[in-house]
């Protein structure tokens, strides 16, 4: 063989290596990724493990000759021989006509375990701020989570570190729900960094922390008074009644409290005071009326000071009036006079209210109620009737326990009268006749009745005369003449056609005569 058909020889066994060398090595990865069984590769991953249980020991490929070799020819019944790379598995090729391996079935992959939902832990409190600070503590509040997860609240838990310091310590030993603290034990001119989480069965939340340390320092007020309302007026109690008073005031460090009546201390045998940072309270059980006056309160801190004054009043019924008399009687009327009470009950009167009493039937009625003079008449008093009178005074507590009584009684006389009648003077009612209504033309039907009116007056009484056309009427049944309270009237009976024409009324007496007249037709 020369050296030009060498070759063409060698070319194609390398192919082939190639060619089959590839479909080995992609089965080897396809093992690795889970192949389907359809690949070709399936028949060869069953022949793999049988070639790793004894593997060919590698061979080291010689150095190729500078001129290649010649050779011999492959014959077509039998297979190429297919080049070995070093640390390569060569799985070998069924032979033709043979029937397949069966394929490995591909391993399976392990069924992930279900892991039950871990629940979340609580949101974080909102709204952390410092409410008060003293100079050994300081009190914080917050507000409550939005969210509290499944396993609900155990509460929250404090922690407080110095600042400079990560050493961050619990200040409660047990959860609590409250959304207020108070830290205490602390030293004055510390910086404490603070922060506060949620705590539940699942967990605890991010913590709210403040953004400035808190520095322990007594923050100074100046003293000041706050008196309530109604004790900017006079204070007022009865006798026997408890005296029980709360006034608030403010101030940084506590103020002194200080209570005098009329620049002396007070008793304390009578007069309880018990003094809180925000506010005293002056307490007496049962008033009397020398408790009553003006109070002085005085809240002091280092020379700074705030006054207020209460001003009490014990109160208790007056006394009755003093020297009630009966001044005179008259007719159905009576007047009285008397003077103060000699003790108003440390208050100003009001009034006195009067009541009287017949001896008939013994029982008092009211006459004057809030009378503020000193003197009164009472009046519409029963003829016949002998009276009694007595005096109230009046304060704010109410009526005196007692009154004052009259030492007289009235007695109203029955007053004897004659009956004289009056003179009433005589007056002339003399007055010549005077027609108010004068007669008016009529026009009528021939045989129906008809009248005539026309009225009158004048003192004494006016003859009444009826004329017709100039004639007097005289007792002709055809008219009938009346005259009743000054009206006259003339009553024509069935009139005819000679019945028309003037008709004159004429009235007459002493002091004179006044006529009136008119025209009648009958048709």
């Amino acid at each position: 063989m020369t050296g030009k058909t060498a070759p063409p020889a060698k070319k194609p066994a390398p192919a082939v290596a190639k060619k089959k060398a590839v479909p080995a090595l992609k089965g080897k990865t396809a093992s690795k990724e889970e192949a389907a069984p359809k690949e070709e590769a399936a028949p060869k991953e069953e022949a793999a493990p049988k070639e790793e249980a004894a593997p060919a020991p590698a061979t080291e490929e010689p150095p190729a000759p500078e001129h290649p070799l010649e050779q011999p020819p492959v014959p077509r019944d039998k297979p190429a021989p297919i080049a070995k790379e070093a640390g390569a598995e060569v799985t070998p090729m069924p032979a033709e006509g043979s029937p397949a391996p069966p394929a490995e079935p591909s391993a399976s992959a392990p069924e992930p375990k279900l892991e039950k939902p871990r629940e979340e832990p609580p949101s974080c409190p909102l709204s952390l701020a410092v409410e008060e600070v003293s100079e050994n503590s300081f009190t914080l509040t917050w507000k409550a989570l939005e969210q509290m997860g499944r396993a609900g609240l155990d509460g929250y838990v404090v922690e407080i570190c110095k600042d400079g310091s990560s050493d961050w310590k619990a200040v409660n030993q047990e959860p609590f729900l409250s959304t207020r603290y108070t830290i205490p034990n602390l030293s004055s001119g510390d910086k404490i960094h603070v922060r506060v989480m949620a705590v539940s069965a699942s967990g605890a939340s991010v913590p709210a922390t403040l953004e400035q340390p808190v520095l322990i320092r007594e923050i100074l007020q100046l003293p000041k008074i706050r008196m309530p309302r109604h004790l900017r007026e006079t204070y007022i109690r009865r006798v026997g009644d408890a005296v029980n008073i709360m006034i608030p005031f403010q101030g940084k460090p506590q103020p002194e409290v200080t209570w005098t009546k009329g620049g002396q201390p007070l008793d304390i045998n009578r007069i309880n005071i018990r003094n809180t940072a925000r506010d005293t309270i002056f307490y007496i059980r049962q008033a009397q009326r020398g408790d009553s006056g003006k109070y002085e309160l005085t809240v002091q801190i280092n020379g700074a000071e705030d006054k207020a004054t209460l001003d009490i009043q014990v109160v208790e019924p007056p006394g009755p009036p003093q020297n009630l008399k009966l001044v005179d009687v008259w007719g159905f009327n009576v007047a009285l006079e008397w003077t103060p009470p000699a003790d108003n009950g440390n208050s100003e009167i009001k009034g006195y209210r009067v009541q009287k009493s017949d001896k008939k039937s013994g029982k008092w009625f009211t006459v004057l109620e809030r009378c503020t003079r000193t003197s009164c008449t009472i009046s519409d008093l029963i003829i016949g009737n002998t009276y009694s009178f007595r005096v109230f005074s009046e304060n704010i507590c109410g009526l005196s326990d007692s009154a004052a009584i009259a030492s007289g009684v009235a007695y109203i006389e029955k007053t004897k009268t004659t009956y004289q009648p009056e003179k009433i003077p005589q007056r002339d009612m003399m007055e010549p006749p005077k027609f108010t209504q004068p007669l008016t033309d009529r026009t009528t039907t021939r045989g129906y009745s008809t009248h005539l009116f026309c009225s009158v007056r004048g003192f004494p009484q006016p003859k009444i005369i009826w004329l017709k056309n100039q004639m007097e009427i005289r007792e002709d049944p055809k008219y009938i003449a009346l005259i009743d309270q000054g009206v006259c009237s003339l009553e024509i009976r069935k009139p005819g056609p000679f019945d028309g024409g003037v008709y004159t009324c004429k009235a007459v007496n002493p002091l004179g005569e006044a006529s009136v007249d008119c025209r009648l037709d009958v048709k």
